[in-house]
């Protein structure tokens, strides 16, 4: 049986010092449940927030990291880093990161090994954007986005990540996919996983939906059989909205 798992992402917002608030804010109003609770932040406010969360239950996440152990990219950080903070996270692949970012399937690829390497569980993004779906080119456009993403990885460690389907329309618009548009493609999502590991690798995989998820739609969201939790861009920032999601 598979944990719903919801992450928030925070993306560019927060200084450390709101971090912290939002922590202790947040810490009075959760309480563990049967849903897995977590944040992915800005590199800046890991260390704080693994402080803050110590012992909670909730995880920290981190939203990028290079797929090279070392060397002269300024800028960038990598997974000895976040091992450093015991962070056991980090989103790869983002919509953002591609389009603005000049990521690709090659690239992600190359991070998801890196991150098998250190023990880093990947929240692995996946989506077309609004072009794509009108064509009708969606399912196509997801699978080979897996295919690439997934290239020589074992079935051990496909079984471990996270898949995040993000219809890049869907993303910071106020438009969210329909429940139904959401679990008919999270249900392909771990229809390829089998193809490509088999049936035990894809009914361990976690499928969480993202784009637009808010408190308003969380519920129905949530209650779709093949949807196993959320990751959730601006309703994440607020503690009181964020536990609402929590709480579908």
């Amino acid at each position: 049986m598979r944990k719903p798992f919801i992450m928030g992402n925070w993306k560019m917002f927060k200084t450390t010092k709101e971090a912290v608030s939002f922590a202790k804010e947040f810490k009075s109003l959760y309480h563990k449940s049967d849903v897995k609770v977590g944040i992915c932040a800005p590199f800046t406010q890991l260390a704080a927030l693994s402080d803050e969360f110590y012992g909670t239950g909730i995880v920290v996440g981190a939203q990028n990291m290079h797929f090279e152990e070392s060397g002269a990219f300024t800028g960038e950080i990598s997974a000895d880093m976040l091992n450093e903070m015991d962070i056991e996270y980090c989103i790869i692949g983002h919509s953002e990161r591609r389009q603005y970012f000049n990521e690709t399937d090659d690239t992600v690829n190359k991070k998801l090994h890196t991150a098998f390497k250190h023990n880093i569980i990947p929240i692995l993004c996946v989506g077309e954007v609004l072009a794509q779906r009108e064509a009708g080119q969606e399912f196509n456009v997801v699978k080979s986005q897996l295919k690439g993403a997934l290239l020589n990885l074992s079935a051990e460690f496909v079984s471990k990540i996270v898949i995040a389907y993000e219809p890049v329309w869907a993303i910071g618009t106020g438009k969210t996919a329909t429940p139904e548009q959401a679990n008919e493609m999270c249900g392909y999502i771990r229809t390829v996983i089998e193809e490509l590991y088999g049936d035990d690798v894809s009914e361990n995989v976690i499928i969480q939906y993202g784009g637009s998820v808010k408190p308003g739609n969380a519920t129905e969201l949530m209650n779709m059989e093949e949807i196993d939790g959320a990751l959730v861009g601006g309703a994440s920032l607020k503690p009181a909205d964020f536990m609402q999601i929590i709480n579908f």
